[in-house]
């Protein structure tokens, strides 16, 4: 991985939002793909093309409890003319042997279970007398206690079609098909399929392993008491499970103390576990801001290999002050984000969420963008020169804004799904004025 790039007009310069997001993007590589077991694949992506080896199903099955029996010996059955036909035995799923089925003759044959050979169609134990006093299950079970070679007669009181409630081989996929291609996500469904068709692994690249810590001496656990001048620790918990909701594993480490030897000490004992590193606090211009402090003798020391952080001001609202760069001898991704609930977590949004899903190798790393109308008692106002993103709830093609602008406004966030885009040009946005919306859910 290489350094951050400069800024192109200066290190004075505040960035803007794309110029961040673009370095971010252009520095990030998808992760080697690796061999994975079909449950350790789950949320990965695929990387090559899944052909399917045998078709499924592999043979022509009932879809239905009944009987196999041929088309002519029930053409014309009804319930006043019944047809009668011989049962010569039971065709149970995961059998091999199959009986044949001739003239005048029919098979017990369970759901799943292979159409037997001579058999042209299945016909419901619902249409027959079998299924007014027992049901196939039941009835094999009484009859491998009965005398050997009873096997008596069935009424069939519908006629059927041929091939009706047969599942025809390969009708699911046949030999040689494209089950998967290269570049889909594996879900429940996809890793369904790979398990029908056979495969025990699958080659795919890895869900990238993302540590998140917080900083911050006055920072408590949840669950704990708060002392004088203590604050709960949330930045750590809700970036994680966001993390975790863009498909990374993800590891939270507790609140480090305002220090900096603690903090890079700590960074440094996490690496060995990370492909991306996030902070959260102490990236401003504060007497206390210890990430910068550390991150930044980090840097100091890494710039012959090419790696360091770079502190950055973005034009933008929440989320002014920023870190990105590379740590450690593998040159780790970090992204150092502001302390403010609300600043981290749209930090979060516009810039980890698409180094995660770059990581993994997806093609489209960005949250949905829509336009809706404003809906407001009045109208929004946003500093100049800055992009400000404003939390909303969207619903039917409208957006209303839920809180105010404060980067502290944790409850706020909570209610919202949305992030409304104002432009840096723009200082105010009257109601039902048409705006850019980022759609968070």
């Amino acid at each position: 991985m290489s350094s951050a790039a400069p800024h192109p007009a200066g290190h004075d310069q505040l960035w803007s939002v794309d110029e961040h997001l673009e370095d971010i993007l252009a520095t990030v590589r998808p992760l080697e793909p690796i061999e994975l077991q079909l449950l350790d694949a789950q949320g990965c992506v695929l990387v090559e093309d899944v052909t399917v080896p045998v078709s499924l199903p592999p043979f022509d099955n009932s879809s239905m409890d009944g009987y196999a029996v041929r088309v002519a010996d029930v053409a014309g059955a009804s319930e006043e003319f019944p047809a009668s036909l011989e049962v010569v035995g039971d065709v149970a799923a995961g059998q091999a042997d199959l009986l044949h089925v001739g003239p005048g003759q029919a098979a017990r044959i369970m759901t799943g279970a292979p159409l037997p050979p001579g058999a042209e169609t299945v016909v419901p134990v619902e249409w027959t007398d079998g299924g007014l006093d027992e049901g196939p299950v039941t009835g094999m079970l009484a009859r491998a206690l009965a005398p050997e070679g009873a096997q008596g007669h069935v009424q069939v009181y519908r006629q059927a079609a041929a091939r009706a409630h047969v599942r025809a081989q390969g009708s699911d996929v046949k030999a040689g098909d494209r089950a998967l291609e290269s570049g889909t996500v594996l879900g429940p469904p996809q890793i369904a399929l790979l398990a029908a068709i056979g495969r025990g692994t699958v080659r795919v690249r890895p869900r990238p392993r993302v540590v998140v810590m917080s900083t911050g001496s006055e920072l408590v656990p949840p669950g704990e008491d708060l002392g004088s001048g203590q604050i709960y620790d949330s930045n750590s918990f809700a970036l994680t499970a966001a993390a975790r909701d863009a498909g990374a594993i993800a590891y939270r480490v507790g609140a480090v103390a305002d220090d900096a030897e603690t903090l890079r000490s700590t960074i440094e004992d996490q690496l060995v576990r990370a492909d991306l590193m996030v902070t959260t606090g102490g990236v401003s211009v504060g007497a206390y801001d210890v990430v910068k402090e550390a991150l930044s003798q980090v840097g100091d020391d890494e710039d012959e290999a090419g790696g360091g952080v770079e502190f950055r001001k973005l034009a933008m609202q929440p989320g002014k002050p920023q870190g990105f760069g590379s740590i450690g001898p593998d040159h780790t991704p970090l992204l150092a984000l502001p302390g403010n609930p609300v600043s981290s977590y749209v930090s979060f949004e516009l810039f980890v969420r698409p180094a995660i899903r770059a990581l993994m190798g997806l093609e489209e790393v960005h949250r949905p963008r829509t336009r809706a109308t404003l809906t407001a008692d009045k109208a929004l106002t946003s500093p100049k020169g800055r992009r400000q993103f404003l939390r909303g709830a969207y619903a039917d093609g409208a957006v209303t804004p839920v809180g105010g602008a404060g980067s502290h406004l944790v409850a706020a966030l909570a209610h919202a799904d949305a992030l409304i885009v104002v432009p840096e040009d723009v200082e105010s946005v009257e109601p039902g004025t048409e705006v850019e919306v980022v759609l968070l859910g």
